[in-house]
């Protein structure tokens, strides 16, 4: 029966302590790194509406009580500025808060998470709606191939084109910057631009690995 040699044993040591410290060092880099995959995960989902992975990684009860809260307050806000004493203005902002379920509603959806994390956020309009995906704005009537009937032959001035071609092209995507806000929330900040309104998506631990969108915050100053 063979019997481990001490140099042997000194040679297995070594390299199980090696071993040990590996495993702990892709834990960690594993779990700092889990808030990023799963807004990975998150925003190829919504962008593809796919409601069921979408749910995976969406808290949507606590989603909607903070976009009710956030919206309460935005508009509360708006409104108050714009008061200037009056009564009447007062009894506007308590009607208002009141109609903001179904604008809460639109966005605690696959479509509203999309606008979310596409730059999109309420901002406190009460007929304000995430935008259609694009499969679906593609395809509405009078859009091209989905109408079939031929619009009549109307010569448009050659001058006026350049002009419609620019005012059609696509906002830009916004700035973001992300991070921990705390070892069991991470946030996901953005901007337009120098002076518009920023906001953040916030997502937060469940368990050990898993992190669920949760809450926004629509005055992220």
């Amino acid at each position: 029966m063979a019997v481990p040699t001490p140099a042997k044993r000194g040679f297995v040591r070594p390299l199980i302590v090696v071993l040990v410290v590996i495993v702990i060092v892709a834990v960690l880099g594993y779990g700092y790194a889990s808030p990023y995959l799963a807004l990975d995960r998150l925003k190829r989902a919504a962008d593809a509406r796919d409601a069921q992975t979408v749910s995976e990684y969406v808290d949507y009860p606590a989603l909607r009580e903070s976009l009710k809260e956030q919206v309460s307050g935005l508009l509360t806000r708006r409104l108050e500025a714009r008061a200037n004493g009056n009564p009447l203005a007062a009894i506007g902002a308590m009607i208002g808060v009141a109609l903001i379920g179904p604008l809460v509603d639109a966005y605690a959806t696959p479509d509203g998470v999309a606008a979310l994390l596409n730059g999109m956020p309420p901002r406190g309009d009460l007929t304000q709606r995430p935008p259609a995906p694009p499969d679906l704005a593609s395809n509405a009537p009078g859009t091209g191939a989905a109408d079939s009937t031929p619009a009549p032959a109307v010569p448009a001035p050659a001058a006026t084109a350049p002009a419609t071609a620019t005012t059609a092209a696509p906002p830009q995507p916004p700035q973001t910057t992300a991070g921990y806000r705390g070892i069991n929330e991470f946030a996901v900040t953005y901007q337009h631009g120098v002076g518009d309104a920023r906001y953040a998506a916030i997502l937060r631990r469940e368990g050990l690995f898993s992190w669920k969108l949760a809450a926004v915050d629509l005055n992220a100053n």
